[in-house]
């Protein structure tokens, strides 16, 4: 069992192992939560592999269940980011194809498990190719894109920030370059927080990517703007409350990180894992950074862990039912992909694979879309 980071068992967090399969093994994917399950998406299924996977997995976090899908039309691809629209498509932008970066969005259509290529609308202005970016939902077809454009040799000096639309109903989308730019970041997180201070509003705050500890904002919204509200995770909150107070981490900021993962609970952003810029040796992190908005000014945390099982890069972690969920990335070695699913916030017991059809799986998905 995962030990509790830093050793702050009494303050209650620990990552708890619930699943084990080897069709969660893969970093560099994406993991998006729609009706309970958890879409996995592309990845990378071994460190120093090139060719993206183009599977996708659907795990069902209240079984223990994982299924690979035979969705037709699936992108190949990696260090990409998805995001859903509508309650129905799951849309991918961006990412590594195997040979070239790509801005284009394939969504996939829950409804009928097929993914669909979507085509550039007039006056769209796509990024030269986004890699270890991030996507992040303003509202049902509006998302803010930020981060490497373009590779290594062509990145600039300063990243570029879009606002990308999309339309279900013509199955297009449209970039549009803000006015204004922010350190050039990848391997990046972003998180949208309610602004702390006397004006309320929303900011979205990118943490990471490059060698800065600070988070740098990427667009800034008036109260009333931004319609979508946050998953409530009341007991999950509480948790992250009593552990920021409890003493036991240091007012410190992630430095020179990248690859980690972010999850916005209430006024936290949690962040975990990911590789160092400040180190040659040993890069891999198993560290946990709360960043608190509660007041201003706002706070880090820092939670150092001694469980080396738990280093991960290029993994992610996911906000269900009131619970965080850790899902996939390579361990320490860097190559190992992790086929084991940890939780924090969870007292269910650990979950064993299950042998199910993915055609009998995509029908109960089907069914639960109906219901």
């Amino acid at each position: 069992m995962a030990g509790a980071v830093g050793g702050t068992g009494a303050s209650g967090w620990t990552w708890r192992p619930v699943a084990r399969d080897p069709l969660l093994a893969r970093a560099f994917h994406s993991c998006t939560e729609l009706r309970g399950r958890f879409y996995l998406v592309g990845g990378l299924l071994a460190g120093g592999a090139r060719e993206p996977s183009s599977d996708m997995v659907v795990f069902d976090p209240a079984e223990g269940q994982a299924v690979r899908v035979g969705a037709r039309g699936g992108p190949r691809r990696s260090h990409h980011d998805a995001a859903l629209v509508g309650g129905r498509w799951l849309c991918v932008v961006g990412g590594w194809d195997g040979s070239r970066r790509l801005a284009t969005v394939s969504a996939l259509d829950t409804e009928r498990g097929v993914w669909e290529a979507w085509t550039a609308a007039p006056g769209s202005y796509p990024p030269a190719g986004l890699s270890s970016h991030t996507c992040t939902r303003l509202s049902d077809r509006e998302l803010r894109v930020a981060g490497r454009e373009g590779g290594t040799r062509t990145q600039r000096r300063y990243g570029s920030i879009y606002t990308l639309r999309l339309d279900p109903g013509a199955r297009t989308y449209c970039y549009k370059e803000e006015g204004y730019h922010t350190v050039s970041r990848s391997g990046h997180c972003a998180a949208l927080l309610r602004s702390p201070g006397p004006h309320p509003g929303h900011q979205l705050l990118l943490f990471g990517g490059c060698n800065s500890a600070e988070p740098e904002v990427a667009g800034h919204w008036n109260h009333g703007k931004i319609k979508e509200e946050p998953p409530v995770a009341p007991r999950l909150m509480e948790q992250l409350a009593s552990l920021v107070s409890s003493g036991q981490g240091s007012r410190q900021g992630p430095r020179g990180l990248r690859h980690h993962s972010c999850s916005v609970v209430g006024p936290f952003a949690v962040l975990f894992g990911g590789e160092t810029l400040t180190r040659a040796r040993d890069t891999i992190c198993n560290d946990l950074y709360i960043y608190d908005t509660r007041k201003s000014p706002s706070l880090w945390f820092h939670f150092p862990s001694a469980d080396h099982g738990l280093k991960r890069v290029g993994h992610r972690t996911c906000l269900w039912n009131d619970q965080l969920y850790l899902v996939g990335g390579f361990g320490e070695d860097g190559r190992t992909a992790s086929p084991q699913l940890s939780c924090f916030g969870c007292q269910a017991p650990l979950f064993l694979p299950k042998a199910v059809e993915a055609s009998d799986y995509l029908r109960s998905v089907a069914q639960h879309a109906e219901s």
